[in-house]
């Protein structure tokens, strides 16, 4: 398989790019602060073969947690996602191989602050205890400055491509700046299409950066491995990504399931075992749902992921899409974009209509109301109305 010139990125125990071979990570779903169960699972997880292990941190006592995990585990190369507060870094750098901040989000923090001080701040402090960096740009969550720069820039299919392409070398640059080259690339979308014309570009104007693929919120298997198959494919073989993320709704007890798809992908591909789906991206139903992660208010969201599927099977020759989220962190947004979305809330599940609110219904009571606005969807479209 042909392998990028992107420079080697130490990360604990192991190497992103320089002809290393490609990485396969996933992420713990249960809440961290309980030790006992996310112990096990970045045990279970590692011990499928995973590289890289993330845990969710949001709160400080989340952070005393995460300590004792890292010292049960110590074999586990870890990391933390910055989400809510780049500023974190400062508490879980002493304890991770890794953080990952989204430009999106950054924006949003601080903003009388000048975003290259903030990522000033982010690599000094990974410098100080021996941290890599993952800049993580999501499509659906680059920032509004670049996404109003480059509104009308791509062909139709890959809208927010381009401004998710800028947002990753902009920052790119700024770490360049302040002299930090331990870092990583990820820039990800639902839309396999999307994934790869990004990573295609950006690996075109940054061949010496490492890139982590993923295809986000891509799903229930098998369509979920299909989806991101269909990316890792048209990437891995093209020498484009050292490292992966398979991103599943699935059981807690299955996050194996995540490290076994991706190991599975990337041994066929370089075996030149091709098992794309091509039909895939030419139209029908299509069902995104985010992994399951210690983010997610309620366990009763991977249920529902499940009854959803199963619920508007039969509408699978439509093109309507249909997210579903489990948190308050990517559901409000993320299901915008969606035909119909549902976001998971601790007690009921919020659904909309794009980025219409059609109301709050309880767990056992939204898929019937789900039911009657697909079927609305499918008529007013048989009829002429819509897109």
């Amino acid at each position: 398989m042909e392998r990028a010139a992107s420079r080697a990125v130490r990360v604990g125990s192991i190497t992103i790019g320089g002809g290393a071979p490609v990485v396969v990570q996933s992420m713990a779903a249960t809440k961290t602060q309980d030790i006992e169960a996310t112990t096990a699972q970045v045990r279970m997880i590692h011990d499928a073969g995973a590289g890289l292990v993330r845990v969710a941190v949001d709160s400080k006592k989340d952070v005393e947690c995460l300590a004792r995990v890292r010292e049960a585990v110590p074999e586990a190369n870890f990391v933390v996602d910055l989400q809510e507060s780049y500023r974190l870094v400062t508490q879980v750098a002493p304890y991770v191989d890794k953080v990952r901040y989204n430009p999106g989000h950054l924006y949003h923090h601080e903003k009388s602050k000048p975003i290259a001080e903030k990522v000033a701040f982010i690599a000094e402090t990974a410098a100080a205890h021996d941290c890599a960096i993952r800049v993580g740009v999501n499509c659906g969550s680059v920032d509004p400055a670049m996404d109003e720069k480059f509104a009308g820039a791509d062909e139709p299919g890959l809208e927010g491509v381009s401004a998710m392409v800028e947002s990753a070398l902009e920052h790119c640059g700024m770490l360049d700046d302040v002299g930090f080259d331990r870092y990583v690339v990820s820039l990800k979308d639902s839309d396999p299409r999307k994934v790869i014309a990004g990573n295609r570009s950006f690996a075109e104007a940054r061949p010496d950066v490492p890139l982590h693929l993923g295809v986000t919120e891509a799903g229930m298997p098998p369509e979920g491995v299909i989806k991101t198959r269909i990316a890792f494919e048209q990437l891995l073989s093209r020498g484009v990504g050292d490292t992966v993320r398979v991103s599943l709704t699935l059981p807690f007890a299955e996050k194996w399931r995540e490290v076994e798809a991706g190991q599975g992908i990337v041994e066929d591909i370089e075996a030149g075992r091709f098992r794309s789906v091509p039909e895939f991206l030419d139209g029908g139903l299509n069902i995104i749902s985010c992994p399951s992660c210690s983010r997610v208010e309620n366990e009763a969201f991977i249920e529902l992921a499940q009854d959803v599927k199963a619920t508007t099977a039969y509408a699978k020759d439509h093109d309507i899409t249909i997210a579903v989220m489990g948190c308050r962190v990517n559901g409000p947004g993320e299901t915008d974009d969606a035909d119909l979305g549902l976001w998971c809330a601790p007690t009921f599940v919020n659904l909309k209509r794009g980025a219409e609110e059609l109301g709050a219904f309880p767990y056992d009571e939204v898929l019937g109301r789900l039911k009657t606005e697909l079927d609305a969807l499918i008529a007013e479209r048989a009829r002429g109305i819509g897109p």
